[in-house]
């Protein structure tokens, strides 16, 4: 992970987030104090469950949806 000065992400704030883009990380300094750390973002889409995930492992009756005695 590389290291960059506030002043140098100033001077090239795109540079650096095209790297980003690109899959790089950064590691913001300042006085040589680690104050930020930029990264991608992971994914947060969540994916769809495949169609018939559980097919087989339950069966559903004839009468699932009769009335139930009082």
């Amino acid at each position: 992970m590389q290291r960059v000065t506030v002043e140098e992400f100033q001077q090239k704030p795109l540079q650096y987030l095209n790297q980003v883009e690109a899959g790089e990380s950064f590691i913001i300094v300042q006085a040589d104090k680690p104050i930020a750390e930029l990264k991608p973002i992971t994914s947060t889409e969540k994916k769809m469950r495949p169609f018939g995930l559980c097919a087989g492992e339950f069966t559903v009756t004839d009468d699932f949806d009769a009335p139930l005695p009082l």
